[in-house]
């Protein structure tokens, strides 16, 4: 597969007084476009709002950072306003119309990731804003605004042209916002930090997976996610999505080294990643990851609801569930190696600590 897996950082698109928005070309990350991935994050400033706006795609929303109020319609359902703060996944579904909102002093900062097979352009995510200098109605006839909200010329022209700014604003300090409602959160938003583990390894790492059990619109969206915290200098078990899903990973924290294998045993990546970096597993190409001493932590996509993956190391791995004499014969050795290598890694599984 001759095409560019190393990691990238994101570029700003557009940006204000209220904060910025970055995204992952297709252009420096080939694999966007191929796998029909998009990748945003959202920068929100103190009083920060991102105007309301819909996408051409489904999207899960990762809070990488800070405290903030999200504004969530589904189709033909009422308004949700959830409080939303670090480690808070949220599923967005085709058709929502969100806004975002940080009343805190620390920046508020928000991955997407989604699928872009019905975008406008494969591997970027396009929004279409309600308001704003570039806002839908901008583009209408007064006549049409007129009509469509039943209002007169001046209010219409007020309504269309008042807000000079596009997709972010900061707004007046006094400025009252919609309040948070503590029931609207109940399917809405899991948080990864706090969720029961579905994996925890001492010394090695701890992973929370989201899938239709916890999170039932992902179902919607048609994504997995996961939250994966790697222990210093851990390793996480080489492994494959063997259900044909593409894994997109957002690095959080911290830093480390990962390789990636593909077809006829060819190492398509060796790379060290960083905090901000994405990057994109192929179908079917297995991949393995070592932290540094801080730890890694990292956020990745699965373009299935309920992935599955099969791993080729530890307690669990398709080794174990090999016959001994299929495992001889293939690797060439005598039994006695085979036994040796079976033995190894029977109380281990996904993630691997640091040898004493």
């Amino acid at each position: 597969m001759d095409i560019d897996l190393s990691p990238k950082l994101a570029q700003k698109v557009y940006g204000g007084a209220g904060g910025s928005y970055h995204a992952w070309c297709p252009n420096d990350l080939p694999m966007l476009k191929q796998g029909n991935i998009g990748a945003g994050k959202l920068f929100l400033e103190k009083n920060g709002l991102a105007l309301p706006r819909y996408s051409d795609s489904a999207k899960v929303a990762y809070v990488l950072q800070g405290n903030g109020v999200a504004g969530i319609v589904l189709p033909e359902k009422e308004e949700k306003v959830l409080a939303i703060k670090t480690g808070d996944a949220i599923a967005l579904p085709f058709g929502v119309v969100t806004w975002w909102y940080n009343k805190e002093d620390t920046e508020l900062q928000i991955l997407f990731l989604g699928d872009t097979k019905t975008a406008h352009k494969p591997g970027s995510f396009t929004d279409f804003f309600l308001t704003g200098s570039n806002g839908i109605f901008t583009g209408f006839s007064m006549e049409f605004v007129c009509r469509a909200w039943d209002v007169d010329e001046s209010t219409a022209k007020a309504l269309v042209g008042n807000q000079k700014d596009n997709g972010i604003i900061k707004v007046d300090a006094n400025a009252k916002m919609p309040e948070p409602n503590k029931d609207h959160r109940n399917g809405m938003a899991l948080n990864c930090l706090d969720a029961p583990l579905d994996v925890d390894i001492k010394g090695g790492g701890r992973v929370v997976v989201l899938n239709t059990k916890n999170l039932p619109l992902v179902g919607e969206v048609g994504l997995g996610a996961d939250l994966v915290r790697l222990d210093g200098n851990a390793m996480c078990s080489p492994g494959f999505s063997c259900d044909s899903a593409l894994q997109v990973t957002y690095i959080v924290r911290g830093s480390g080294r990962a390789q990636i294998v593909g077809v006829d045993g060819k190492r398509v990546l060796e790379t060290t990643v960083k905090a901000g970096n994405l990057f994109i597993v192929p179908r079917f190409f297995v991949v393995s990851k070592i932290s540094d001493n801080d730890g890694l932590e990292w956020f990745s996509i699965i373009t299935t609801p309920n992935p599955i993956f099969t791993h080729m190391a530890g307690r669990t791995s398709v080794w174990k569930a090999l016959s001994p004499e299929v495992l001889q014969a293939s690797f060439n050795v005598t039994p006695e190696v085979e036994k040796t290598f079976r033995s190894k890694r029977m109380n281990s599984e996904i993630f691997f600590a640091p040898s004493k």
